[in-house]
C-alpha cells in the first residue's frame, strides 16, 4: 500500500496514457492493468476497484449497442441512409454535415452516448456509399455529439448539474433552451472544423470488417446474370445470393440447371455461372458460381451449413434492401418510446435502455446471439476499467490540488482569470476521467470562488458545462468517443489531430463568450 495515492495515481495514470498512445497492447488490457494497479497499491479499495463493471454507464452503453444493432438489422438504418443520401447528394462533406447536426440535435434529447450509438451504423453505411473510410466520419460524430449536448437542458446530467447548483448559490436555474446560445455556435464551429480540416487530419483507414455498399445488389445482379420477373425479388423476407463452390465441397459433380431447387427444396437456383458464361446445366465444379434465392432465414442457414461460400453475407445484403417490415417500424418505435423516456426522465437512463433493448429481443427484431455480438465488451472493459482511476483522481486529492492550484496562480484577483483556471483545470481533467466526475470535482470549487470574488455563479457554471463538453483528445475521455473506436478503425493518437482545433473552439467560447452574455 502506498503512502502517497496522488503520486500513485499520477504515474498509474501517465503509465496508462503512454500505453494507450503506444497502440501495441489491447485498450481492454489497459484498462483493467489500471484497475489493478490502482488496488494493489491501495488507492481504491476492493469495492472502488470493481465498481466500474457494475456502473450505470456500462449497462446503458451495452444497451445501447443492442438498440443500435435492431435497428440496422431491421432495414432502419439503410432506409436512413438512403433518404439522407437523396436529401444532400453524394458530397461528402455534405453527408458528413447532415450527420453531425443530425446527431446534435438527437443528443440534445436522448444524450451524446445515445446520438452516437443510434447514428454510427448509418454513418458506416453513408461512408461506404460515397466511398469514403469510416475513420472520415466517425470522429466527427461523436464531436457533434458533444456539441449537441450544448442545446438543451436534457443534454447531459451535467446540464441538469450545473443549473441546479446555479440556483443553490443564489443565482437563477438555467432555462431549457439556455444552453443553446453557446451551443448553436460551438456546434457550427464543430461542424466547419470537421468538414474543412477532417479531410486533412483524419486518417484514411478502413477496418477489416468494414461495411460494403449493397444497396443496390439486387439490380446488379440482375443485369449480371440477365435475370427478369421475380427471378431477382429482393424484399424484407426474401433475398438472392452468389455462392462459389469450393475444393472439396461435397456439392462437386452434382447436376443443376437454373430454375431447380435445390435438394433441401427451401432455395431456388436462379442461375449458373462458369468462367464468364452462364449455363443451362452443369456438373458442379470448383470456382462455378450459382445464384441462389428463397428467404433471408434459408440462404443463411444454407450458407452457415458449409460445402459453398458466399461472396456477400446474406445478412449484410438483408440489411441494405432499404425496405421497411413489420421488424423495422416495431425497432423504429421502441427507438421513439426510448428516446421519449429519456427526454421525460421517466426513470434511470439504464433503465429505459434495458428495456428496449429487452423488448426488442422478445418481439423477435433482433435474436439472442445478435444481441450478444452486438456487444462491444471491450468498450465496457475500458469504460468498467477507468471508472476507478476517476474515484482515484478525487479521493486521493489529486484533483482538488490540481484546480486548488491553478486559482492560486493564475487568478490574481481578475474574475475573467479565474474562469480561465476553472475551464483550463476541466480541460484537462476532462480528457482522463469522465467529464461528470470532472464537473462534480470543479465545480464546487467554482462556486467557492464565485463566492470569495464576489461575482456571479452563472458564468462559472456555464464556462463548466462548456468546458466539461470539450473531451475530445483521447478515446476515453468519453463513452460515445470510445464507441467509435472499433468501427472507425482509430488508434489512441488519432483524437487529439481533429480534437485540439475543437478544444480551442470550446475554450474561447467559455473564457470569452460566455462572461459576454452572462455578467459577473
Amino acid at each position: 500500500m502506498t503512502s502517497n495515492p496522488e503520486v500513485a495515481t499520477v504515474v498509474i495514470l501517465l503509465a496508462a496514457i503512454v500505453v494507450f498512445i503506444w497502440n501495441r497492447v489491447s485498450p481492454a488490457i489497459v484498462a483493467l492493468g489500471v484497475t489493478i494497479a490502482l488496488f494493489a497499491t491501495g488507492v481504491v479499495d476492493f469495492g472502488e476497484a470493481i465498481s466500474g463493471f457494475g456502473d450505470p454507464l456500462v449497462i446503458y452503453l451495452a444497451g445501447l449497442f443492442v438498440v443500435s444493432e435492431a435497428l440496422d438489422a431491421s432495414g432502419v438504418t439503410a432506409w436512413a441512409g438512403a433518404v439522407m443520401t437523396r436529401l444532400v447528394g453524394q458530397k461528402p462533406a455534405a453527408i458528413m454535415s447532415a450527420v453531425m447536426v443530425l446527431c446534435a440535435v438527437l443528443a440534445a434529447f436522448i444524450t451524446p452516448n445515445g446520438a452516437v450509438a443510434a447514428l454510427i451504423p448509418v454513418a458506416v453505411l453513408l461512408a461506404a456509399r460515397i466511398g469514403q473510410a469510416p475513420s472520415r466520419m466517425l470522429i466527427p460524430l461523436a464531436f457533434a455529439a458533444h456539441a449537441g449536448s450544448m442545446l438543451t437542458l436534457l443534454g447531459t446530467p451535467i446540464n441538469v448539474l450545473v443549473s441546479e447548483l446555479a440556483e443553490e448559490n443564489g443565482a437563477r436555474a438555467f432555462g431549457f433552451f439556455e444552453f443553446a446560445i453557446v451551443g448553436v455556435p460551438l456546434l457550427v464551429g464543430v461542424v466547419l472544423i470537421c468538414v474543412v480540416l477532417g479531410p486533412r487530419l483524419l486518417p484514411e483507414r478502413w477496418p477489416a470488417n468494414a461495411t460494403q455498399d449493397l444497396s443496390r445488389y439486387a439490380q446488379t445482379i440482375a443485369a449480371e446474370y440477365q435475370l427478369s420477373g421475380s427471378d431477382h425479388d429482393v424484399d424484407e423476407d426474401n433475398g438472392i445470393i452468389e455462392v462459389v463452390i469450393p475444393p472439396r465441397s461435397p456439392f462437386l459433380g452434382d447436376e443443376v440447371y437454373p430454375g431447380m431447387f435445390t435438394e433441401d427444396g427451401d432455395l431456388i437456383i436462379t442461375a449458373v455461372h462458369r468462367n464468364g458464361k452462364l449455363l443451362d446445366h452443369a456438373e458442379l465444379e470448383v470456382g462455378d458460381v450459382l445464384l441462389l434465392h428463397g428467404t433471408w432465414d434459408d440462404l443463411q442457414t444454407k450458407v452457415t451449413g458449409g460445402g459453398i461460400l458466399s461472396v456477400n453475407e446474406p445478412d449484410l445484403i438483408r440489411r441494405q434492401t432499404g425496405h421497411l417490415g413489420a421488424r423495422a417500424w416495431i425497432s423504429s418505435a421502441v427507438l421513439v418510446i426510448m428516446c421519449a423516456s429519456l427526454a421525460l426522465d421517466v426513470a434511470p437512463p439504464a433503465i429505459v435502455v434495458l428495456c428496449a433493448a429487452a423488448a426488442l429481443v422478445a418481439m423477435n427484431v433482433i435474436t439472442v446471439p445478435q444481441a450478444e455480438r452486438s456487444i462491444s465488451l471491450q468498450t465496457l472493459i475500458v469504460v468498467g476499467g477507468m471508472v476507478p482511476m476517476s474515484i482515484a483522481i478525487q479521493t486521493s486529492g489529486l484533483a482538488q490540488r490540481i484546480s486548488t492550484w491553478m486559482v492560486d496562480t493564475l487568478g490574481g484577483g481578475s474574475p475573467l482569470l479565474l474562469l480561465a483556471a476553472i475551464v483550463i483545470t476541466v480541460l484537462v481533467l476532462g480528457q482522463f476521467i469522465s467529464n461528470l466526475a470532472t464537473v462534480l470535482v470543479v465545480a464546487p470549487i467554482a462556486v467557492t470562488v464565485s463566492h470569495t470574488a464576489d461575482i456571479s455563479v452563472l458564468p462559472m457554471m456555464m464556462a463548466i458545462t462548456v468546458s466539461g463538453a470539450a473531451s475530445f483528445l483521447t478515446p476515453v475521455a468519453t463513452a460515445g468517443n470510445l464507441m467509435v473506436q472499433g468501427p472507425g478503425g482509430y488508434r489512441f493518437g488519432d483524437y487529439w489531430r481533429l480534437g485540439l482545433p475543437c478544444i480551442a473552439l470550446f475554450g474561447a467560447v467559455a473564457i470569452f463568450m460566455v462572461p459576454l452574455i452572462w455578467h459577473f
